[in-house]
């Protein structure tokens, strides 16, 4: 185990926006100290440390120093800007190095499966972290599963987790990852006697009424047909003389 040192400032104003917002400009990040049944301490830490010390190890044993004290801690929570997902504050907790913790240890998976190279399939990483009880001194940087002999319909659950000297909390028969067959597409084969997509529908007319353009054809100037009686308010037809020889 390895322990890492930052230094940290003091701050007052604790939970003033326009401070905050100060701190940060400046490259500094907000956080707070607690636990220990020991009163909480608001501090400043260094953005660019911090960000270091996550990328090595999230759960990293942290020893801050400021004026008046130091504290052996874990970070325990971490607050993000939800567009730039940069850190805007840390929760610090603090720890005895002989008192077991409850943490979170991320899940790394390893090795070419079976199932997927010669069998298809697909691989469903279900528990990407899995909480643990420990002592500080033995929290394990990560889990590693190997999923080289993974087969099809196949998976490995909490209780196949080797996880060293830690506890796992999590219940045994959880699954973390499995593998999958893949899902076939289904083709819907055409009713028979379905209707052609885009056929116009026939249209029957109904007895005694009038198809349609009938009434626009009479206006239109054609005659009626013999023996049909003229419509009401229609004027009857004017024979012309027939021409004098």
């Amino acid at each position: 185990m390895q322990l890492t040192m930052i230094p940290a400032e003091m701050r007052e104003k604790a939970g003033v926006r326009a401070a905050l917002t100060a701190f940060r400009a400046g490259g500094r990040i907000p956080a707070v100290i607690y636990g220990l049944d020991k009163k909480p301490v608001t501090v400043t830490v260094d953005e660019k440390g911090m960000i270091a010390i996550l990328k090595k190890d999230p759960n990293a044993i942290i020893t801050i120093k400021y004026e008046g004290g130091e504290d052996t801690v874990i970070i325990k929570a971490i607050q993000r800007h939800p567009v730039s997902g940069k850190c805007t504050h840390f929760d610090f907790h603090r720890i005895s190095l002989t008192e077991k913790i409850k943490v979170k240890v991320h899940v790394k998976i390893v090795g070419e499966c079976y199932g997927v190279k010669l069998q298809g399939g697909l691989v469903e990483h279900t528990m990407r972290e899995l909480n643990v009880s420990c002592l500080p001194t033995e929290i394990p940087h990560e889990i590693v599963l190997d999923i080289t002999d993974l087969q099809i319909n196949h998976s490995l659950r909490v209780k196949d987790v080797k996880p060293g000297k830690a506890e796992l909390l999590d219940s045994p028969e959880q699954i973390v990852v499995s593998v999958t067959a893949p899902k076939e597409e289904k083709v819907e084969e055409p009713v028979a006697g379905a209707a052609v997509a885009g056929a116009e529908p026939e249209v029957v007319a109904a007895k005694g009424k009038k198809e349609e353009g009938e009434e626009g054809a009479a206006k239109d100037g054609a005659k009626p047909a013999a023996g049909a009686k003229p419509a009401a308010g229609a004027k009857p037809e004017e024979k012309k003389p027939a021409p004098k020889k």
